[in-house]
């Protein structure tokens, strides 16, 4: 199937999709297994209601078990004791695997979770380059030799932790993946993975390529299931050393307090968001800057922890500019996830859907005026056009809370104080944008906005050198760039006497 010609259009994914056979079974100890009590839970395509595969729920016992072969495996240390060399060209090999596979992977994401496939063969890019990126950091970075004198020698070595828990979301179901797994896995670890019950199919597939590409048994696992099931046994743990979750900030709570009921494992956290995207009235090109505001919440299905859901517009030009996103949103509306042209897809699954008009409704009845769609899409699958609320005050329930979902809230603002204490009044910190020509005004704004990460006339810039995550109760983790390393290693310090 990954030698086949590249799918281009909706009739070849199609096609691509009827011959698809999903692995469903949990990875343990180097096997596909079923859970221990036999249970499963469905993988159902949102944009269609149709059944994909009944896939392992695992629980406790899979989780104490595969939690003890992680342990054997990294005491054992046929990969946490490997050079660092060897360990880089294993998970270079995977990626190769994962750029060779990635149409697949894409298609099991976009039925999976229902986002468009043009969006999830990004995906693929962002989760391959990540794994390439981290395998080649490994190796070049150093220990430190502390200065001293000359009776001693004093050393600072960087260690693997042990065994890390990896609790990845749904809604970037193989990136979000790599991004956890590729430092964990390149600075030795042993790691178990817990994909999200809404998409777990592609973490499967990639445990697949994983053993083809070498990575030793019990080093990486993988097991399907729910939150307060496998996910609750894996963070209450005492032989999990660390646990790197994304989600909701009530679950990113809740695991913390697992960490402090079991053995104070390390937690990181990237949660959830309800960013500000601020546009000055001296921003050149609104046209431009409008369709990315509009990108900004409606990617996705605005199905995004850093969606610009919260717009901030200097009121001189608030009405012109409000008109040019409402013409964005409507080049944005949803389609057959399995068409490249598709902007939006369809929701991940019923509670979400939901979830998503329920605060639809709720910021009518509070006096938001709704300025486009509203309503959800006739027909089979679960699908909300762009939605656009106008007069939205912070008080507001759609003003506050994080929706995750095509849902933008505009702000109206007269000074640029105004502006920043608006964009700050949140528990959340994970992104802000700014657009503006002022580059005084622009770096005043950039340091007193409460955020891990600040887009500058852009939103959602960045590669892998940059490093991701928030602040406040948007969490304390950072995934990409060399930094994640810091997050899945300890630093042991030597101090070594030369005197005779």
């Amino acid at each position: 199937m990954s030698r086949s010609p590249s799918p281009r259009t909706l009739a070849d994914w199609q096609a691509m999709a009827a011959g698809l056979d999903f692995e469903s079974r949990a990875f343990l100890d180097d096997a596909f297994v079923d859970a221990v009590s036999g249970d499963t839970f469905t993988s159902t395509n949102p944009a269609s209601g149709e059944t994909l595969a009944r896939v392992a729920s695992c629980d406790a016992p899979d989780a104490e078990r595969a939690v003890s072969v992680a342990r054997e495996t990294f005491a054992g240390g046929e990969w946490s004791r490997l050079a660092p060399g060897k360990r880089k060209k294993i998970l270079l090999r995977l990626a190769d695997l994962m750029e060779a596979n990635k149409h697949e992977l894409a298609l099991i994401d976009t039925l999976d979770m229902g986002k468009p496939v043009k969006s999830s063969l990004g995906d693929m890019a962002g989760a391959i380059a990540c794994i390439r990126y981290q395998a080649e950091c490994i190796d070049k970075l150093y220990g430190e030799v502390a200065p001293t004198g000359e009776e001693s020698l004093a050393l600072v070595l960087r260690e693997p932790i042990g065994v890390v828990a990896a609790i990845v979301p749904w809604n970037f179901p193989l990136m979000m993946t790599a991004w956890k797994i590729a430092p964990a896995l390149a600075a030795g670890n042993s790691v178990i993975l817990k994909p999200s019950e809404k998409s777990p199919l592609s973490a499967l597939r990639l445990a697949q390529l994983a053993k083809e590409a070498g990575i030793p048994r019990g080093v990486f696992q993988v097991l399907p299931g729910f939150g307060h099931t496998v996910g609750k046994a894996l963070a209450l743990s005492m032989e999990v050393d660390c646990l790197a979750f994304t989600g909701s900030t009530a679950v990113g709570k809740q695991l913390m307090q697992y960490a402090g009921q079991s053995n104070l494992k390390r937690v990181y956290l990237e949660c959830g968001g309800k960013s500000p995207n601020i546009v000055f009235a001296d921003c050149k090109e609104l046209d431009k800057v409008a369709s990315h505001a509009a990108a900004a919440i409606f990617h996705n299905q605005g199905e995004v922890c850093i969606a610009g859901s919260r717009l901030l517009v200097e009121n001189s030009i608030r009405e012109a500019f409000i008109d040019k996103v409402l013409a964005a949103a409507e080049s944005m509306q949803p389609g057959d996830p399995l068409d490249p042209e598709s902007f939006m897809g369809a929701i991940v699954d019923e509670t979400q859907y939901r979830r998503i008009l329920d605060y639809i409704r709720q910021g009518v009845e509070e006096g938001a005026r709704l300025r486009t769609g509203g309503q959800a899409l006739d027909g089979p699958g679960l699908f909300i056009p762009p939605t656009v609320f106008d007069g939205v005050t912070p008080q507001m329930t759609i003003g506050r809370e994080e929706i995750f979902g095509p849902v933008l809230a505009v702000f109206g603002f007269d000074t640029e104080e105004e502006a920043v204490a608006m964009a700050n009044d949140t528990p959340y910190g994970l992104a802000a944008g700014l657009w503006s020509q002022d580059i005084d005004r622009i770096m005043r704004v950039t340091r007193r906005l409460q955020s891990g990460q600040v887009f500058v006339n852009n939103w959602a810039g960045g590669d892998q050198t940059m490093p991701f995550g928030g602040v406040k109760q948007s969490g304390n983790g950072r995934d990409k760039s060399h930094h994640s390393l810091e997050e899945y290693s300890s630093l042991k310090s030597v101090w070594i006497s030369l005197a005779t």
